[in-house]
């Protein structure tokens, strides 16, 4: 199993769902940390992700702040300009991003959308060189081969949960028609990025339901998002199984996921900071990606915090190219590597205490 490329079968991946989320929780991250190893080494690929065109989405989404249905306060703006495109693929270059992620807002692209994003993939790949992968909502085989034929690596489309609970989430559109639209993607010679977001009040079926979906479906990139609540969204009781998210629960269900597509990239996706907390290192044992710079809507790490992230978990960030100048000095654990000196507190002494102090091995006395 794993080593292999099989899957864990079923029951097995359901017994370690059940229970105390705590029971027998490190062999387990001890387990998918050598299937991890076998096929990613201790490399960790960072990803940038931009909202190219935010908002106004006719589809009724209940996690998503940009459904039409929200009443988030986000802001909404029509897709980006080439030379904003642009501007983003090269801050994600500088920030050593190995991937650089596009996303579109609405039920999917119009031709004039999809010129637009043939024009500014092919000027990424051009000048900067870097994987690119796109969401765009739905999507045929046709505009699926005019983004491969101008370099996109990949195309992300979530299936976010099972097939059965979906309807609980959107009624605009259907699961089936997410699957065509990756199938459109294999057919047309993308790479396939299709993930989850855990924390909507599916439970452990619904889970292994997704997960044993995205193993069929040969998907190469598996983001594991835990959902982040938008004030103004439908859905925002973050629950699993009828109980709150908790770092364990994140921790083996990230363990499963690599347990059952075992080569798979792996991310620990949005939420990871807010319901990972300080299980994120041990999160890079099943995941070996992660984003840097914050999601669709919501703000997330910098790249610093992700790079001390993933060398403190004993791991390497894996660059597209050389390592980015302004990078070095963490890797290298320079004078930006750490935290060489303890701040002093900024703290006023009553003059009881300042009679007290000693000063250099004097002690100082009241006049």
């Amino acid at each position: 199993m794993g080593i292999a490329d099989e899957a864990i079968e079923r029951e097995d991946a359901r017994t370690l769902l059940a229970g105390d989320p705590h029971e027998g929780l490190w062999p387990l991250v001890h387990a998918a940390g050598l299937i991890r190893r076998r096929y990613h080494g201790d490399l960790v690929r960072v990803h940038r992700l931009n909202n190219v065109k935010s908002g106004a989405c006719p589809e009724d989404c209940g996690y998503c702040g940009q459904s039409k249905d929200s009443a988030a306060p986000i802001r909404a703006y029509k897709l980006q300009s080439k030379e904003s495109i642009l501007a983003e693929a090269a801050q994600a270059k500088a920030s050593g991003a190995f991937r650089y992620c596009m996303a579109l807002a609405g039920t999917g692209p119009t031709e004039a959308e999809i010129d637009h994003m043939v024009d500014c993939i092919s000027a990424v790949k051009s000048r900067f060189g870097l994987e690119t992968c796109l969401s765009a909502g739905l999507m045929d085989e046709t505009k699926a081969r005019r983004l491969k034929a101008a370099g996109l690596d990949r195309l992300n489309h979530n299936l976010n949960t099972s097939e059965a609970m979906y309807p609980e989430i959107c009624t605009t559109h259907t699961y089936a028609q997410r699957v065509e639209t990756l199938q459109s993607a294999r057919a047309a010679g993308l790479g396939v990025c299709s993930g989850v977001i855990v924390g909507m009040g599916e439970t452990s079926e619904d889970v292994l339901d997704t997960a044993y979906a995205l193993r069929g479906l040969r998907a190469e990139s598996i983001p594991v998002n835990f959902l982040l609540p938008i004030e103004g969204n439908r859905v925002l009781d973050v629950r699993h199984n009828g109980a709150p998210l908790s770092p364990a629960v994140c921790l083996r269900i990230l363990c499963i996921f690599r347990l059952v597509n075992p080569g798979a990239e792996l991310r620990m996706a949005a939420g990871r900071e807010q319901h990972l907390r300080s299980y994120q290192s041990a999160a890079l044992e099943p995941a070996n990606s992660l984003f840097i710079d914050g999601y669709l809507l919501t703000k997330g790490s910098g790249v610093e915090s992700a790079m001390r992230l993933i060398l403190d978990a004993g791991m390497r960030p894996e660059f597209d190219g050389a390592t980015p100048e302004g990078l070095r000095d963490i890797l290298d654990g320079g004078p930006d590597g750490g935290e060489p000196f303890a701040p002093i507190k900024d703290e006023k002494l009553s003059e009881s205490k300042l009679a007290k102090l000693h000063v250099r091995g004097v002690e100082t006395k009241e006049c």
